[in-house]
Protein backbone atom coordinates (compact mmCIF):
# COMPACT_ATOMS: atom_id res chain seq x y z
CA UNK A 1 0.00 0.00 0.00
CA UNK A 2 2.83 2.73 -1.00
CA UNK A 3 0.42 5.64 -1.69
CA UNK A 4 -0.38 8.64 -0.91
CA UNK A 5 -2.78 8.61 2.63
CA UNK A 6 -5.28 10.73 3.26
CA UNK A 7 -7.40 11.46 6.59
CA UNK A 8 -9.85 13.60 5.76
CA UNK A 9 -12.55 14.77 8.32
CA UNK A 10 -14.16 16.68 11.08
CA UNK A 11 -17.14 14.62 12.01
CA UNK A 12 -17.39 12.80 15.49
CA UNK A 13 -17.85 9.15 14.31
CA UNK A 14 -14.96 9.54 11.85
CA UNK A 15 -12.36 11.07 14.00
CA UNK A 16 -14.01 8.17 17.37
CA UNK A 17 -12.96 5.39 14.74
CA UNK A 18 -9.25 7.37 13.50
CA UNK A 19 -8.85 7.74 17.33
CA UNK A 20 -9.23 4.11 18.74
CA UNK A 21 -6.97 2.77 15.37
CA UNK A 22 -4.13 5.18 17.38
CA UNK A 23 -4.89 3.55 20.53
CA UNK A 24 -4.95 -0.07 19.15
CA UNK A 25 -1.62 0.75 16.88
CA UNK A 26 1.28 0.15 19.85
CA UNK A 27 -0.78 -2.88 20.47
CA UNK A 28 0.70 -6.58 19.59
CA UNK A 29 -2.84 -8.23 19.72
CA UNK A 30 -5.26 -8.60 16.20
CA UNK A 31 -7.67 -6.05 14.99
CA UNK A 32 -10.65 -6.29 12.94
CA UNK A 33 -11.63 -3.22 10.99
CA UNK A 34 -15.24 -3.44 9.78
CA UNK A 35 -16.93 -1.10 7.02
CA UNK A 36 -18.71 -0.19 4.01
CA UNK A 37 -16.95 -0.21 0.46
CA UNK A 38 -15.18 2.70 0.24
CA UNK A 39 -15.14 3.40 3.82
CA UNK A 40 -11.26 3.58 4.46
CA UNK A 41 -10.68 0.35 5.66
CA UNK A 42 -7.27 0.22 4.22
CA UNK A 43 -6.09 3.28 5.44
CA UNK A 44 -7.02 2.43 8.91
CA UNK A 45 -4.70 -1.03 8.39
CA UNK A 46 -1.64 1.49 7.31
CA UNK A 47 -1.93 3.54 10.43
CA UNK A 48 -2.70 0.45 12.78
CA UNK A 49 0.94 -0.28 11.04
CA UNK A 50 2.88 3.09 10.44
CA UNK A 51 2.09 3.77 14.86
CA UNK A 52 3.29 0.49 15.57
CA UNK A 53 6.46 -0.40 16.73
CA UNK A 54 6.49 -2.44 13.68
CA UNK A 55 6.49 0.25 11.48
CA UNK A 56 9.82 -0.35 9.98
CA UNK A 57 9.09 -4.19 9.37
CA UNK A 58 6.62 -5.13 6.43
CA UNK A 59 2.90 -4.53 5.90
CA UNK A 60 1.79 -7.26 3.51
CA UNK A 61 -1.56 -7.01 2.29
CA UNK A 62 -3.96 -10.08 0.89
CA UNK A 63 -7.41 -9.86 -0.53
CA UNK A 64 -9.02 -12.98 0.17
CA UNK A 65 -11.39 -12.07 -2.56
CA UNK A 66 -9.38 -11.73 -5.39
CA UNK A 67 -7.64 -15.28 -5.27
CA UNK A 68 -9.31 -18.57 -5.63
CA UNK A 69 -10.44 -21.19 -3.24
CA UNK A 70 -7.89 -23.34 -4.63
CA UNK A 71 -4.94 -20.67 -4.16
CA UNK A 72 -5.76 -19.03 -1.04
CA UNK A 73 -3.61 -21.47 1.19
CA UNK A 74 -0.67 -21.55 -0.71
CA UNK A 75 -0.75 -17.78 -0.72
CA UNK A 76 -1.45 -17.48 2.73
CA UNK A 77 1.21 -20.61 4.05
CA UNK A 78 3.52 -20.98 0.94
CA UNK A 79 4.65 -23.97 -0.49
CA UNK A 80 7.35 -26.99 -1.01
CA UNK A 81 8.04 -28.09 -4.34
CA UNK A 82 5.57 -30.60 -6.32
CA UNK A 83 2.99 -30.05 -3.05
CA UNK A 84 0.51 -29.38 -6.37
CA UNK A 85 0.32 -29.96 -9.64
CA UNK A 86 2.43 -26.66 -10.92
CA UNK A 87 4.41 -26.30 -8.04
CA UNK A 88 7.48 -26.32 -9.54
CA UNK A 89 9.33 -24.52 -6.60
CA UNK A 90 9.07 -23.94 -3.27
CA UNK A 91 7.70 -20.20 -2.26
CA UNK A 92 6.78 -18.66 0.73
CA UNK A 93 3.78 -17.44 1.80
CA UNK A 94 2.40 -13.94 2.83
CA UNK A 95 2.62 -14.87 6.58
CA UNK A 96 6.62 -15.08 5.78
CA UNK A 97 6.82 -12.50 4.21
CA UNK A 98 5.03 -10.46 6.59
CA UNK A 99 7.74 -11.57 9.57
CA UNK A 100 7.98 -9.19 11.89
CA UNK A 101 5.61 -6.68 10.74
CA UNK A 102 1.88 -6.71 9.86
CA UNK A 103 0.05 -8.95 7.89
CA UNK A 104 -3.64 -7.53 6.78
CA UNK A 105 -6.12 -9.89 5.20
CA UNK A 106 -8.62 -7.39 3.01
CA UNK A 107 -12.61 -9.19 2.47
CA UNK A 108 -11.88 -11.81 5.48
CA UNK A 109 -15.45 -13.00 5.23
CA UNK A 110 -14.72 -15.18 2.00
CA UNK A 111 -11.91 -17.27 3.54
CA UNK A 112 -12.80 -21.01 3.19
CA UNK A 113 -13.30 -23.33 6.11
CA UNK A 114 -10.05 -25.14 5.54
CA UNK A 115 -8.09 -21.52 5.34
CA UNK A 116 -9.95 -20.63 8.38
CA UNK A 117 -8.66 -23.69 10.81
CA UNK A 118 -4.78 -23.05 9.36
CA UNK A 119 -5.35 -19.41 10.19
CA UNK A 120 -6.20 -19.99 13.50
CA UNK A 121 -3.71 -22.62 14.46
CA UNK A 122 -0.85 -19.58 12.72
CA UNK A 123 -2.70 -16.85 14.82
CA UNK A 124 -3.06 -18.86 18.29
CA UNK A 125 0.39 -20.69 18.10
CA UNK A 126 2.23 -18.17 15.76
CA UNK A 127 3.23 -21.50 13.36
CA UNK A 128 2.60 -21.94 9.56
CA UNK A 129 3.52 -24.52 7.62
CA UNK A 130 3.85 -24.33 3.74
CA UNK A 131 1.78 -26.98 1.81
CA UNK A 132 3.68 -30.20 1.47
CA UNK A 133 6.11 -29.28 4.31
CA UNK A 134 6.73 -31.46 7.39
CA UNK A 135 7.54 -29.01 10.04
CA UNK A 136 5.66 -25.91 10.77
CA UNK A 137 7.73 -22.45 10.67
CA UNK A 138 7.65 -19.91 13.42
CA UNK A 139 6.47 -16.49 12.51
CA UNK A 140 5.93 -12.83 14.64
CA UNK A 141 3.26 -11.17 12.70
CA UNK A 142 0.69 -9.01 13.81
CA UNK A 143 -2.86 -9.84 12.31
CA UNK A 144 -4.86 -7.03 10.80
CA UNK A 145 -8.22 -8.12 9.02
CA UNK A 146 -11.47 -6.20 7.22
CA UNK A 147 -14.46 -6.97 6.28
CA UNK A 148 -18.12 -5.65 5.04
CA UNK A 149 -19.69 -9.34 6.06
CA UNK A 150 -21.72 -9.84 9.39
CA UNK A 151 -18.70 -12.30 11.21
CA UNK A 152 -20.55 -12.61 14.10
CA UNK A 153 -24.22 -13.92 11.91
CA UNK A 154 -21.64 -15.89 9.84
CA UNK A 155 -20.28 -17.53 12.89
CA UNK A 156 -23.86 -18.38 14.26
CA UNK A 157 -24.56 -19.79 10.99
CA UNK A 158 -21.81 -21.80 10.25
CA UNK A 159 -19.86 -20.28 7.49
CA UNK A 160 -17.06 -18.66 10.30
CA UNK A 161 -15.29 -20.44 12.75
CA UNK A 162 -16.34 -19.35 16.22
CA UNK A 163 -12.94 -19.60 17.71
CA UNK A 164 -10.84 -17.38 14.49
CA UNK A 165 -13.68 -14.83 15.18
CA UNK A 166 -12.50 -14.83 18.79
CA UNK A 167 -8.68 -14.60 18.43
CA UNK A 168 -9.39 -11.68 15.78
CA UNK A 169 -11.81 -9.55 17.67
CA UNK A 170 -9.37 -8.29 20.33
CA UNK A 171 -10.55 -4.73 19.71
CA UNK A 172 -13.06 -4.17 16.40
CA UNK A 173 -12.99 -0.48 14.68
CA UNK A 174 -16.23 0.36 12.55
CA UNK A 175 -15.83 2.70 10.25
CA UNK A 176 -19.13 4.67 9.53
CA UNK A 177 -20.58 5.52 6.21
CA UNK A 178 -20.18 8.81 4.57
CA UNK A 179 -23.79 9.77 5.06
CA UNK A 180 -23.72 9.67 8.99
CA UNK A 181 -20.57 11.53 9.25
CA UNK A 182 -21.87 15.21 9.32
CA UNK A 183 -20.21 18.02 7.44
CA UNK A 184 -17.33 15.64 6.02
CA UNK A 185 -19.30 15.34 2.73
CA UNK A 186 -18.58 18.80 1.68
CA UNK A 187 -14.74 18.72 3.42
CA UNK A 188 -14.04 16.01 1.07
CA UNK A 189 -15.44 17.40 -2.10
CA UNK A 190 -13.81 20.32 -1.64
CA UNK A 191 -10.32 18.47 -1.09
CA UNK A 192 -10.78 16.58 -4.00
CA UNK A 193 -12.32 19.45 -6.13
CA UNK A 194 -9.10 21.12 -5.63
CA UNK A 195 -7.11 18.54 -6.06
CA UNK A 196 -8.27 18.13 -9.39
CA UNK A 197 -9.11 21.68 -10.64
CA UNK A 198 -5.02 21.72 -10.10
CA UNK A 199 -4.71 18.54 -12.04
CA UNK A 200 -6.26 20.42 -15.08
CA UNK A 201 -4.10 23.89 -14.16
CA UNK A 202 -6.90 25.93 -13.21
CA UNK A 203 -5.62 29.40 -11.79
CA UNK A 204 -8.07 28.70 -9.20
CA UNK A 205 -11.08 27.04 -7.08
CA UNK A 206 -14.37 28.36 -8.36
CA UNK A 207 -15.62 25.62 -5.84
CA UNK A 208 -19.26 24.32 -6.15
CA UNK A 209 -23.20 25.88 -6.67
CA UNK A 210 -25.15 25.74 -3.75
CA UNK A 211 -27.65 23.36 -5.30
CA UNK A 212 -24.78 21.03 -6.26
CA UNK A 213 -23.38 21.27 -2.76
CA UNK A 214 -27.39 20.50 -1.92
CA UNK A 215 -27.75 17.54 -4.10
CA UNK A 216 -24.15 16.06 -2.87
CA UNK A 217 -25.12 16.99 0.90
CA UNK A 218 -28.85 14.39 0.04
CA UNK A 219 -27.16 11.58 -1.51
CA UNK A 220 -26.78 8.39 0.09
CA UNK A 221 -23.20 7.79 -1.22
CA UNK A 222 -23.48 3.90 -1.28
CA UNK A 223 -20.28 3.54 -2.10
CA UNK A 224 -18.35 6.32 0.49
CA UNK A 225 -15.51 8.13 0.28
CA UNK A 226 -14.34 6.37 -2.83
CA UNK A 227 -17.45 7.22 -4.93
CA UNK A 228 -17.37 10.78 -3.84
CA UNK A 229 -13.74 10.98 -5.40
CA UNK A 230 -15.11 9.88 -8.53
CA UNK A 231 -18.30 12.15 -8.58
CA UNK A 232 -16.50 15.60 -7.94
CA UNK A 233 -12.77 14.75 -10.11
CA UNK A 234 -15.77 13.57 -12.91
CA UNK A 235 -17.60 16.97 -12.39
CA UNK A 236 -14.50 19.24 -12.09
CA UNK A 237 -13.15 17.86 -15.12
CA UNK A 238 -16.20 17.94 -17.11
CA UNK A 239 -16.98 21.75 -15.91
CA UNK A 240 -15.52 23.82 -18.50
CA UNK A 241 -15.68 27.20 -17.42
CA UNK A 242 -13.59 27.48 -14.43
CA UNK A 243 -14.43 30.89 -13.80
CA UNK A 244 -17.95 30.08 -12.42
CA UNK A 245 -18.63 27.31 -9.39
CA UNK A 246 -19.43 24.02 -10.83
CA UNK A 247 -23.09 23.92 -11.73
CA UNK A 248 -23.63 20.21 -12.46
CA UNK A 249 -22.64 17.29 -11.06
CA UNK A 250 -23.99 13.26 -12.39
CA UNK A 251 -24.08 10.50 -9.49
CA UNK A 252 -24.39 7.80 -12.29
CA UNK A 253 -21.55 7.47 -14.44
CA UNK A 254 -23.76 4.78 -16.79
CA UNK A 255 -26.78 7.59 -17.08
CA UNK A 256 -27.75 8.20 -20.44
CA UNK A 257 -30.65 8.81 -22.59
CA UNK A 258 -28.96 6.09 -24.99
CA UNK A 259 -28.09 3.49 -22.35
CA UNK A 260 -28.50 -0.32 -23.88
CA UNK A 261 -31.49 -1.60 -23.05
CA UNK A 262 -31.71 -5.25 -20.86
CA UNK A 263 -32.76 -8.23 -23.52
CA UNK A 264 -35.75 -8.55 -20.90
CA UNK A 265 -36.79 -4.93 -20.65
CA UNK A 266 -39.43 -3.26 -23.20
CA UNK A 267 -37.90 -1.89 -25.93
CA UNK A 268 -37.42 2.01 -26.21
CA UNK A 269 -39.62 4.04 -28.38
CA UNK A 270 -38.47 5.36 -31.24
CA UNK A 271 -38.04 8.96 -29.89
CA UNK A 272 -36.65 10.52 -26.68
CA UNK A 273 -39.75 12.26 -24.56
CA UNK A 274 -39.48 15.77 -24.23
CA UNK A 275 -38.93 17.10 -20.59
CA UNK A 276 -43.01 17.78 -20.68
CA UNK A 277 -43.38 14.10 -21.19
CA UNK A 278 -40.91 12.76 -18.69
CA UNK A 279 -42.56 11.30 -15.65
CA UNK A 280 -41.96 13.44 -12.28
CA UNK A 281 -39.60 12.00 -9.83
CA UNK A 282 -41.82 9.66 -7.28
CA UNK A 283 -42.67 11.67 -4.14
CA UNK A 284 -43.89 10.01 -0.79
CA UNK A 285 -46.18 10.50 2.03
CA UNK A 286 -43.23 11.92 4.52
CA UNK A 287 -42.22 14.45 1.44
CA UNK A 288 -45.72 16.08 1.61
CA UNK A 289 -45.56 15.80 5.60
CA UNK A 290 -42.67 18.05 5.82
CA UNK A 291 -44.88 20.69 4.06
CA UNK A 292 -45.76 23.93 6.35
CA UNK A 293 -45.76 26.46 3.43
CA UNK A 294 -47.19 25.54 0.12
CA UNK A 295 -46.07 28.47 -2.23
CA UNK A 296 -42.97 28.78 -0.56
CA UNK A 297 -42.21 24.61 -1.37
CA UNK A 298 -43.57 24.87 -4.83
CA UNK A 299 -41.17 27.99 -4.91
CA UNK A 300 -38.11 26.34 -3.58
CA UNK A 301 -38.85 23.13 -6.08
CA UNK A 302 -39.20 25.17 -8.87
CA UNK A 303 -35.74 26.88 -8.31
CA UNK A 304 -33.54 23.46 -7.76
CA UNK A 305 -35.09 22.33 -11.31
CA UNK A 306 -33.97 25.66 -12.40
CA UNK A 307 -30.66 25.68 -11.27
CA UNK A 308 -29.97 21.94 -11.92
CA UNK A 309 -30.89 22.85 -15.55
CA UNK A 310 -29.08 25.70 -15.93
CA UNK A 311 -25.82 23.41 -14.89
CA UNK A 312 -26.68 20.78 -16.62
CA UNK A 313 -26.63 22.97 -19.71
CA UNK A 314 -23.54 24.99 -19.05
CA UNK A 315 -26.09 28.55 -17.95
CA UNK A 316 -26.84 28.35 -22.29
CA UNK A 317 -30.75 29.38 -21.74
CA UNK A 318 -31.87 28.41 -25.32
CA UNK A 319 -30.63 24.88 -23.83
CA UNK A 320 -31.94 25.44 -20.80
CA UNK A 321 -35.36 26.22 -22.07
CA UNK A 322 -35.44 23.23 -24.43
CA UNK A 323 -34.59 20.83 -21.68
CA UNK A 324 -37.33 22.26 -19.59
CA UNK A 325 -40.09 22.49 -22.76
CA UNK A 326 -40.28 26.14 -21.88
CA UNK A 327 -39.66 29.14 -24.37
CA UNK A 328 -36.99 31.64 -24.47
CA UNK A 329 -39.00 33.84 -22.45
CA UNK A 330 -40.98 31.79 -20.41
CA UNK A 331 -37.49 30.46 -19.03
CA UNK A 332 -36.34 34.04 -18.72
CA UNK A 333 -39.61 35.14 -16.55
CA UNK A 334 -38.88 31.98 -14.16
CA UNK A 335 -35.20 33.21 -14.01
CA UNK A 336 -35.94 36.91 -13.05
CA UNK A 337 -38.80 35.36 -10.40
CA UNK A 338 -35.91 33.57 -8.92
CA UNK A 339 -33.20 35.74 -8.94
CA UNK A 340 -31.26 33.58 -10.99
CA UNK A 341 -31.27 35.67 -14.27
CA UNK A 342 -27.20 36.84 -13.95
CA UNK A 343 -26.32 33.24 -13.58
CA UNK A 344 -28.17 32.08 -16.64
CA UNK A 345 -26.82 35.31 -18.86
CA UNK A 346 -25.76 32.91 -21.37
CA UNK A 347 -28.02 32.93 -24.44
Amino acid sequence: MDREVQFIGQSSAFLDAVERASRAAPMRRPVLVIGERGTGKELIAERLHRLSMRWQEPLVTMNCAALPETLIEAELFGHEVGAFTGATRSRAGRFEEANGGTLFLDELGTLSMGAQERLLRAVEYGEVARIGANKPITVDVRIVAATNENLPKMAEEGRFRPDLLDRLSFEVITLPPLRVREGDIAVLADYYGRRMAAELGWASWPGFAAHVAAQMDKYAWPGNVRELRNVVERAVYRWDDPGRPIGHIQFDPFESPWRPAALTEVPAPARTASAAERPAPAVTASDFDMVADLRSAVDAHERAILEHHLGRNRYNQRQTAKALGLTYDQLRHCLRKHGLLERGESA
